[in-house]
């Protein structure tokens, strides 16, 4: 029989609202467990635009968004989490009780079980799904086969012929990172210019020019080769429309995101277009225990930044803790008084 993992509150999204969850989670001692489909910790600040500066945080007059990532990662060390990558919450269901606070179950595309008394839903715009090569009928089918759209283990690139599509961050990043463990690697984009960060297209520039990477331009996919395996791309040149044809045995195609509401609109929550209705006073959506937090959230006046998220899972933790003990008051206790808080973060504030 399978296990599940019982917690008292499941985080959708590992961006920084589902991280600063866990924060106000653990000032309560409540146990989070967080599950995101991308391949790493930020949600679209550390996909989207992990060099982008960010001005808006309270007392951090500059801080790009990956050290706003970093930052509350060393923030939430002390506490009770996990978070579980690569895999998207598929479906969710009210489980049978005869107490009046119920729990949830919920079940993500990796088949893993959590029992849960509250669901936070901290998913920005919805679940991320990478943008498919245009013009290639069914690309899915060949998903380990040689086709990927992120990388999940950098050691299972090593001594492989790879090609790379895409001209964002992602793609110079792992074309970068990939270089020195791959057999060959090629980088395949429309136009010598690309929207990633300046100092990593001049490492790649670099790499170029050693003779690590080969880079094509202005290039676009046409066809996959392959049987039972990916053996080959057909790649066609953006200008002249000749086809030449690249052996391989994995293809990255690295393209960027499409933000979807994914299943939760089968959850049977009130929506607002793609968001979710929440009241102003606990955050939770329509349904008692599933709260929304975050650019996923929706009311009158709702603005979509950082700090305004973090107002509202602040608030919605204290309901949620009062589902996990409720004959219990809230705990409320200043940061700078908090003993238990200095001893796991091994400070002593009368120093």
């Amino acid at each position: 029989m399978k296990k599940n993992t019982e917690t008292d509150i499941l985080i959708i999204g590992a961006g920084p609202i589902g991280l600063f969850t866990v924060f106000e989670a653990g000032l309560l001692g409540l146990k989070c467990q967080i599950v995101d489909n991308l391949d790493k910790v930020g949600g679209q600040c550390s996909e989207l635009y992990p060099d982008k500066p960010i001005y808006d945080i309270p007392g951090v007059p500059s801080q790009t968004a990956d050290e706003h990532i970093k930052a509350l990662l060393k923030q939430i060390e002390p506490f009770d989490y996990k978070i579980h990558l690569n895999q998207r919450v598929e479906s969710i269901e009210q489980l049978d009780s005869k107490k009046s606070i119920k729990k949830w179950r919920v079940i993500t595309s990796e088949s893993k079980e959590f029992i849960t008394t509250n669901i936070f839903i901290a998913a920005g715009g919805g679940s991320f799904e990478p943008r498919r090569p245009p013009g290639i009928l069914n690309p899915d089918k060949w998903i380990n086969k040689g086709v990927a759209y992120s990388v999940k283990n950098k050691d299972f690139y090593r001594n492989k012929d790879l090609v790379i599509f895409g001209g964002g961050d992602s793609a110079l990043d792992w074309t970068v990172e990939l270089a020195d463990i791959t057999k060959s690697i090629k980088l395949i984009h429309r136009r010598d210019a690309f929207r990633g960060a300046p100092n990593t297209e001049a490492q790649m520039r670099e790499l170029v020019e050693s003779g690590a990477i080969d880079l094509k331009t202005p290039y676009v996919v046409e066809s996959l080769k392959g049987t039972e395996k990916i053996t080959g791309v057909a790649v066609k040149h953006f200008e002249s429309k000749t086809i030449e044809t690249i052996e391989c045995n994995e293809i990255l195609f690295l393209f960027g995101l499409n933000k979807k509401l994914g299943p939760i609109i089968n959850w049977n929550l009130d929506l607002n277009g793609k968001k979710i209705s929440v009241d102003t006073e606990k955050f939770q959506s329509s349904s008692e225990g599933i709260f929304a937090v975050g650019n996923i959230s929706d009311y009158p006046g709702k603005l979509n930044l950082i700090l305004c998220g973090f107002h509202e899972t602040t608030l919605a933790v204290q309901h949620a803790y009062q589902r996990c003990f409720p004959d219990q008051r809230v705990p409320f206790i200043y940061t700078t008084q908090n003993r238990k808080l200095h001893e796991q973060l091994g400070i002593n504030p009368e120093k």
